[in-house]
């Protein structure tokens, strides 16, 4: 299993690096559970909460560290828009099964928000518009089009005109889409707080406890580490894409790195000057580009990503693809040639060929659910898995299962 991240995220120099915090266990022996989960990351210590909370035992396994591996490389933009344009999935799946994927993403923003808030899980929420915009005149008009297609599906969104655009983000483009009800975070801040919860509500969270092998039987699922094994009903892979183990699967996800540069603080005259709002941004290209700020008035600006490479190729990568995001937003913002950026970093991450998570079971490995290839918007969806397998473990089966199955395609 590839490293999940390269270079040093910011989250990783925040205070919540710094200052002590609860360590977890290895398993050093055999334990029972009602459901085993791996991976420690946003989507794990969710699926542990939610199943802790509905009184279940849980026993999570994370290889290393809680929050530490691709979660601390997310630049944490809670989006309820899909990597996918509402036209693309249309043309795929039909207007009335992408209006429901769209509602679910939304739903699921809005009730990761209210979760935060209600647990009072403190990692800088910060509820923002996002502004999906374009700066060339072919891609406007698609841009419009799509506009219309959410609008008769009955989802807002705020039409931004060349000279709106320029007045709420400073970028000289061509038009936008800006819509509300998404949210930013701190990514670490929020996997801690969640796997603290979990653990509160009585959840075994074991760190430095790597998944080596995998026993099925006709009456329950057994995950062996070096030292000990948990035996369960159901077993939930949250890894974030397969891995070796499940070969048969690796040929469903495009493994790729994505590109972080984050710049220093600004002071409020330069944040003046620059221009940008309170808002996070995503533009039209595929790979697109995204930024937000953080709490500290930094710009954290995102992109170029491409397919994942290893060795000694990936840290040239790395400093290629950081400098195509530093260009890029360049050209929109001259003045960014003269601030400085002080983190820099990729990310692993997965996607599908219609920019959907798998969410559910597979034929091929009874008595195990998977939440994986959340692309883009790992945040959203992992915390939608955690619902959707609540309920398919409850012997809940809807229509909205069928969504994320893997034999949608």
């Amino acid at each position: 299993m590839p490293r999940l991240r390269l270079g040093t995220p910011f989250w990783v120099r925040s205070p919540a690096f710094r200052t002590p915090r609860v360590r977890y266990p290895a398993l050093r022996r055999d334990v029972s559970a009602d459901v085993a989960i791996v991976g420690g990351g946003v989507t794990g210590v969710t699926i542990a909460w939610r199943f802790a909370q509905a009184g279940l035992r849980v026993a999570l396994l994370e290889a290393a560290h809680i929050g530490r591996g691709s979660t601390a490389a997310s630049t944490a933009l809670l989006m309820q828009e899909p990597d996918e344009d509402y036209a693309s999935l249309a043309r795929r799946y039909g207007e009335k099964r992408t209006r429901r994927i769209w509602q679910l993403s939304r739903l699921a923003t809005r009730d990761f928000i209210t979760a935060i808030r209600d647990l009072d899980i403190a990692c800088h929420l910060a509820e923002r518009d996002s502004i999906y915009y374009t700066v060339t005149p072919d891609a406007a008009a698609r841009l419009q089009r799509e506009h219309r297609r959410r609008r008769n599906a009955g989802i807002r969104g705020r039409w931004l005109d060349a000279a709106a655009l320029l007045d709420e983000t400073g970028i000289h483009g061509e038009a936008a889409i800006r819509t509300h009800g998404n949210a930013q975070i701190d990514p670490y801040k929020a996997c801690l707080g969640f796997a603290h919860v979990a653990a509160k509500r009585d959840a075994m969270i074991f760190e430095r406890s790597r998944v080596e092998r995998i026993k099925v039987s006709r009456d329950d699922v057994t995950a062996f580490t070096g030292r000990g094994s948990v035996r369960a009903d159901n077993l939930i892979v949250a890894t974030g894409y397969a891995t070796r183990y499940f070969k048969p699967l690796l040929g469903r996800f495009k493994i790729l790195n994505t590109y972080v540069v984050v710049t220093r603080p600004l002071t409020a005259s330069e944040r003046r000057r620059l221009g940008l709002g309170a808002v996070m941004l995503w533009d039209t290209e595929r790979p697109y580009h995204y930024s937000r700020w953080t709490h500290d008035h930094r710009l954290m600006l995102g992109g170029a990503d491409r397919a994942h490479v290893g060795g000694r190729v990936r840290a040239r990568a790395l400093r290629e693809g950081t400098k195509e995001v530093r260009e890029y937003f360049t050209s929109l913002y001259p003045m960014l040639a003269d601030i400085e950026h002080e983190y820099a970093w990729e990310g692993l991450f997965a996607r599908t060929s219609d920019g959907l998570p798998y969410i559910g079971p597979h034929r091929r490995y009874p008595r195990q659910l998977f939440a994986l290839g959340y692309g883009g918007d790992g945040m959203t969806f992992g915390f939608l898995a955690s619902r959707l397998l609540l309920d398919w473990y409850r012997g809940t089966r809807t229509s909205d299962h069928a969504l994320f199955a893997f034999g949608r395609l």
